[in-house]
């Protein structure tokens, strides 16, 4: 049996980094991690950074190696077929950046912080259990290399992701749903060339299209395809083939290609749960909520719950002050809808639905030149778009 302060389930950015984010407090925490510590570090995932995600980064000293491989960016591109690209300007309208860092660097910074501080992660843990969430003293029960362990804590954080346990563990009776399933995915690309200088969405008739990236020498690409696409069936020559075909020829011709390093095929969804919080569980990213990743959003909300529920954390270990916690669920979930709001505004003026008719695309088109011709409409888009401010419940007790 093994004692903490929080027992942190999942193993991921969001865990890891409110594990970090505690130890700095003085607080002791347990990372469970389902899976090897291998395939957590291998996972690729998104990469665009809210101003606030690298403000709150730089904070907690994980700032050094993302300045160095990083890649700021005053917005992101908009290259509409017959129209002039349009930049989402967030640097003129809010005076924040963007800023490209794989997720991947980031959750190796911070399994190296906690290595380096002492953390205890236990990963391959089989068979987790939450117990007695709404007593003064929650336990989980897992199995590690075929043996029962009992771990003890004051406060539990799901972190486990969508497939995980914890938001199974909230009550059927209490627990809402809220789900949208889109017909169609993105097939993405990663490969060691030079990225285009910014991130840049493409609206064509063909599908959407996007051109990202991770560092100097890492581009990550993406095409929207149908659900049923297979892997097989898309050779390198083409994807680039097809990639190329989405954004206007001068764009087109900037784009570096060579041998796909990683390949896969993601279907979008967006979903919430509602409430994050139950008794002394505390769920914060991909458990919580999943945003088709058109806004940009899924990895800076992760960094948001975190920072709301550290904040809730410190306050009551602390201070004996429980109001952060005991309004944590509707204070995350505030950003949450504000961003699945805007992913779905994008996805849905970006991407072709099979059941686009005329008048549809009319109005989409409408909506482009509207943003074209109104500031007060770009400094609205870039405003959500480089994240809105941590709330500050002091300010409003």
């Amino acid at each position: 049996m093994e004692r903490t302060q929080v027992a942190i389930i999942g193993g991921g950015p969001a865990g890891m980094l409110l594990s970090h984010m505690l130890h700095l407090d003085g607080i002791d925490s347990v990372v469970l991690e389902r899976q090897p510590r291998d395939h957590v570090l291998k996972r690729i995932r998104a990469g665009v950074l809210e101003h606030g995600t690298v403000k709150l980064l730089r904070d907690v000293g994980l700032g050094e190696r993302m300045a160095r491989e990083g890649h700021a960016h005053d917005g992101t591109w908009i290259a509409w077929e017959d129209r002039e690209p349009f930049l989402i300007d967030t640097k003129r309208h809010t005076g924040k950046q963007m800023w490209s860092f794989g997720q991947t660097a980031i959750t190796e910074e911070l399994y190296r912080v906690r290595a380096r501080d002492g953390g205890r992660l236990i990963d391959d843990a089989g068979q987790v259990v939450l117990h007695e969430l709404t007593g003064d003293r929650p336990w989980i029960g897992f199995e590690k290399d075929g043996a029962a362990q009992r771990l003890e804590c004051e406060f539990v954080a799901g972190c486990d992701g969508f497939h995980g346990v914890s938001r199974g563990s909230l009550p059927g009776e209490l627990l809402r749903t809220f789900e949208r399933a889109y017909p169609f995915g993105w097939l993405g690309v990663m490969s060691e060339t030079p990225p285009l200088g910014d991130i840049m969405y493409a609206q064509h008739r063909r599908g959407f299209a996007l051109a990202s990236q991770r560092n100097a020498m890492l581009s990550r690409y993406y095409i929207q395809c149908d659900l049923a696409t297979k892997l097989e069936d898309w050779p390198d020559d083409r994807f680039w083939e097809e990639l190329k075909r989405r954004f206007p020829p001068d764009i087109a011709r900037k784009i570096v290609t060579g041998p796909s390093i990683e390949k896969s095929i993601a279907p979008l969804r967006s979903f919430v749960a509602e409430p994050m919080s139950y008794g002394r569980l505390f769920l914060a990213g991909d458990s919580a909520h999943i945003v088709p990743p058109t806004g940009a959003k899924g990895l800076n909300l992760a960094v948001s719950d975190v920072f709301y529920l550290h904040r809730g954390l410190v306050a009551q270990i602390r201070r004996n002050d429980g109001r952060y916690l005991e309004r944590y669920s509707e204070t995350a979930l505030r950003r949450v809808w504000g961003a699945e709001r805007l992913s779905w505004q994008l996805t849905k003026l970006l991407h072709v639905f099979p059941d686009d008719d005329d008048f549809t695309r009319r109005v989409n088109l409408n909506e482009f030149d509207h943003l074209q011709a109104s500031a007060a409409a770009q400094a609205a888009l870039a405003e959500q778009y480089v994240g809105l401010p941590f709330e500050d419940l002091a300010a409003n007790p």
